[in-house]
């Protein structure tokens, strides 16, 4: 394993020591007094390590391989997610456009779908100031993330979300309408309006990370302020589907695309008509190719970004390359003799070693140009950053000569809140990075990392007027009559995407991260420190991208009805009780799956990545109070030992007995139960059940009366993908694998989840993910994406019949018989009394579906990765 790897394992190892005893890091310090940090489980030595672990490679050689130099180990779980869905193979053109168009085809049950988290979501909120929670640290109101923006002089905004669509906004920001949901793709990969005023959108998210969809293509609304996206908007053909776009760069009648499948181009003036591939470095790779069947084929035409020469339009440098290293990363010009690479550049790096992530930004007199520039060798081997600098072409041209204004240390000393070893501005540039200009002054630049940087004479001085949190800085306070202390409001952390507009003559910058947009004026104030004092979050709860892993629901211990509760990608876990106008969160981080009592809400399991694993017994209610007296804290990490080994998947399963909410079923290599319940305090309470073996590593687990079904993969990615189901017994009795032969019985594909009869626990569904045979080049792709057992697993049945070939997620098995499934484009049921699938009733927007659970009251509920929690009467599914 690589150096990054063993890294994490020695850290966790002093993690594991302290939450076997039921503490996490903080409860320790602050108990021996050794400190009072505020944010338990997501500590600055945590974020070093699971932040990093976003950047390690899944698709690395050889997982049990020793070279230190294996720069391919560096995205190892950040791909977890697309390897659901690509795995044994890649993914060809038209998958995701031809599944739209079947479900598009199927009638709809009665009942329409709720949205229960269209409410403001409150990162801040007074109320849940516990030992896991990062309340105070200055967020404030927080959605999903916005990896797209672009306003105009108007007022008029418009944001892309990760899987949510387009939002458009008349008010500077706020008051937020989809205008997208009539596109059967809502993964936003960019967002720009062109001199015309029309509003384009690059579907695709391309920042690789973990949970990163891939889109349809690209789109044009001709009047963005008044219509909405529809299919026939589309530019071109089918070129683009299965793909992300990175960005969109105009000129003359020309717009090119940096994509994952290299560089495209198509006329602005016609919209119709095939897109045409300008570069691939690697063309054998692309789909159709010689090799497209390679392991390794997704990541040899990686495009992060385009910098079109202001006074020359033909003059296009390229920047491509895969951000964990590869030896066709550099910058590409185009000559006499084609497309070839760059050199002498200047400061800027033109070595394969050093190009990896790349952003341009240009200024609006066309005086400069600027650039980030992530390194792959510095992300694997710095252990603090991998960012290479920021970049200045003071002559306006993309080939330079190009002058490094800053590293990650000069940033670090701007009033960055990352400035401990281990976490550092950049370390995760290959997932954060904008850039953009201020369109009245050249030397005056916004740059997104983790947190958003300034500078206002070309780079000599520069600011952090966006810090990562508010946390260790001494203004800082939890107290809960104040949001952050007597700190500013500032940022979410992650930034991805930036604008400037106006409305009313007055400029402002918004910027898009992982938990939403704000905005400031373009030259706002600011502290000593340079931490803006005038950032104003834009989420207002009309723009629910919310992106849920999971949903738990139970009784509200007061009476008044039912607390809701959901795991985030990065939001942590959202709290939803009867009465509020505003949800808060009651836990940091990233919040994955999770459990709630259905006869308590307050009791919740939540867990935080790798089965880092919380329980509390009354929502996570708390004052601070726990920072100096430790035993006031109200949540006990209690993780199974597979997450102190790095032994389970970023998200990994959790669930509960359908019979017995007290017996818990966790995994990672190995099945883990607990008989405690909610009751729970420490992780040397779960019980060993059974081993899956070295490199396995559960994708669902479901139990039924002390029965138990583990579904794993191992390897997980297209490097010899492997599959498998173990089933046995809570008490550790009876375990074996099945067989399941990769022979279309069972496809060799990801096992996403299952649904056990009450009434026969060896009646079982499987939920299957990735697209079928016909899209999906790998071996053992097969067909289908729900099979059947009624015999314990011993064999199986193909039950899909019409369901759409899409990505399953999850599924359920509701009272009378019929069955539900969680895809990624919404939820398909089928009653017991009908043989065919129908799209479950209406409203529910075609976003990913990750999680189905029923509640005590009757309702289905659907955890969605882009668009909230949605609920629905399963009675009018039937």
């Amino acid at each position: 394993m690589a150096a990054g790897g063993r890294r994490r394992r020695r850290a966790w190892a002093v993690f594991a020591a302290t939450a076997a005893l039921g503490l996490t890091v903080t409860q320790a310090q602050a108990a021996s007094g050794g400190g009072n940090d505020p944010f338990g489980v997501r500590t600055l030595r945590q974020q070093a390590l699971l932040h990093q672990q976003k950047g390690l490679s899944a698709f690395a050689e050889d997982p049990g391989e020793e070279d230190e130099d294996e720069s391919g180990n560096i995205a190892e779980q950040a791909d977890q997610y697309a390897e659901a869905r690509t795995s044994p193979g890649i993914v060809a053109p038209g998958a995701y456009g031809a599944a739209y168009a079947e479900l598009s085809d199927l009638p709809h049950t009665g009942g329409s779908w709720r949205d229960l988290t269209k409410l403001p979501y409150d990162s801040d909120d007074p109320r849940y100031r516990d030992i896991n929670s990062n309340s105070s640290g200055g967020a404030g109101r927080v959605t999903g993330r916005v990896t797209g923006l672009a306003a105009d002089s108007h007022g008029y905004v418009y944001a892309g979300s990760a899987n949510g669509g387009v939002f458009r906004s008349r008010s500077g920001g706020g008051h937020w309408t989809n205008i997208s949901d009539r596109l059967p793709a809502l993964s936003t990969g960019d967002l720009q309006l062109d001199g015309r005023g029309r509003l384009w959108y690059a579907t695709g998210e391309a920042n690789t990370s973990a949970t990163s969809f891939l889109g349809t293509g690209v789109y044009v609304l001709a009047d963005p302020r008044k219509g909405s996206f529809g299919r026939h908007d589309r530019v071109g053909g089918d070129e683009l589907e299965s793909t992300s776009i990175n960005a969109l760069r105009f000129a003359g009648s020309k717009v090119w695309a940096a994509t994952t499948r290299g560089v495209w181009s198509h006329s602005t003036k016609s919209l119709k008509g095939a897109w045409k591939l300008e570069f691939a470095p690697n063309p054998d790779y692309l789909p159709g190719g010689p090799k497209d069947d390679d392991p390794d084929a997704a990541y040899k035409n990686i495009t992060s970004d385009i910098a079109i020469d202001p006074k020359n339009p033909g003059k296009v440098v390229l920047a491509v390359g895969w951000r964990g290293g590869d030896t066709y990363n550099g910058f590409y010009a185009k000559g006499a003799g084609g497309w070839a690479r760059l050199s002498g550049l200047g400061d800027l790096p033109s070595n394969s070693e050093d190009v990896g992530n790349v952003t341009f930004a240009r200024s609006a007199d066309g005086s400069r140009y600027y650039a980030i520039d992530q390194s792959p060798e510095m992300t694997a081997e710095n252990p603090d950053s991998g960012l290479e600098g920021i970049f200045v072409s003071k002559s306006g041209s993309p080939t330079g000569p190009w002058t490094r204004i800053a590293d990650y240390a000069q940033l670090r000393d701007s009033g960055s809140a990352l400035t401990g070893a281990g976490y550092q501005p950049g370390i995760q540039a290959w997932y954060n990075q904008f850039l953009t200009v201020d369109p009245k002054n050249p030397d005056h630049v916004y740059a997104g990392l983790e947190e958003v940087f300034e500078t206002k004479d070309g780079g000599t001085h520069w600011t952090t007027p966006g810090p990562y949190w508010n946390f260790g800085f001494p203004c800082w306070s939890i107290d809960p009559s104040k949001q952050s202390g007597d700190c500013p409001a500032t940022t979410h952390p992650d930034q991805h995407a930036v604008t400037i507009g106006s409305n009313g003559g007055k400029p402002y910058v918004i910027v898009g991260d992982d938990g939403g947009t704000y905005r400031r004026p373009v030259s706002g104030a600011a502290n000593a420190e340079g931490h803006a004092t005038d950032w104003r979050p834009l989420n207002d709860g009309t723009m629910d991208a919310l992106q849920y892993y999971s949903v738990g629901v139970g009784a509200d211990p007061a009476g008044r009805g039912l607390a809701i509760t959901g795991g985030l990608q990065d939001n942590g876990q959202s709290m939803l009780r009867p009465g509020d106008r505003v949800m808060g969160s009651n836990f940091g981080g990233d919040g994955g799956d999770s459990l709630a009592d259905p006869a308590n809400g307050c009791n919740i399991a939540q867990e935080y990545v790798y089965l880092a694993v919380s329980v509390t017994n009354n929502c996570a209610v708390n004052d601070g109070s726990w920072v100096t007296d430790p035993s006031k804290a109200t949540s006990w990490s209690v993780a199974p030992p597979d997450s102190a080994t790095g032994e389970a998947r970023f998200i990994a399963p959790l669930n509960a007995d359908i019979k017995n909410k007290n017996t818990w079923v966790a995994g990672g290599r190995h099945v883990w139960i607990n008989s405690h319940g909610y009751a729970i305090r420490s992780g040397g309470e779960w019980f060993g059940a059974y081993d899956l073996g070295e490199g396995h590593t559960a994708t669902a687990v479901a139990s039924s009366g002390g029965k138990v079904y583990a579904a794993w993969c191992g390897p997980c990615n297209n490097q010899g993908f492997t599959r498998g189901i173990a089933v046995g017994n809570a008490d550790g009795t009876g375990w074996h694998q099945l067989t399941l032969p990769v022979d279309g019985t069972v496809p060799n594909r990801y096992l996403s989840g299952f649904a056990i009869d009450p009434d026969d626990s060896g009646h079982v569904l499987l939920a299957v993910n990735g697209f079928s045979r016909k899209w999906t080049e790998g071996p053992g792709a097969g067909v289908g994406h729900l099979f059947e057992t009624k015999n314990g697993g011993v064999s199986w049945k193909d039950v899909s019949g019409n369901l759409p070939d899409v990505p399953a997620n999850s599924v359920a098995l509701l009272k009378g018989g019929t069955v539900a499934v969680g895809t990624d484009l919404g939820v398909l049921v089928r009653s017991s009394s009908r043989s065919g699938w129908k799209a479950a009733g209406d409203n529910l927007p075609t976003t990913a579906v990750l999680q189905l659970r029923t509640g005590p009251d009757g309702r289905l509920y659907a955890a969605t990765h882009g668009r909230g929690i949605w609920a629905i009467d399963a009675r009018k599914l039937r």
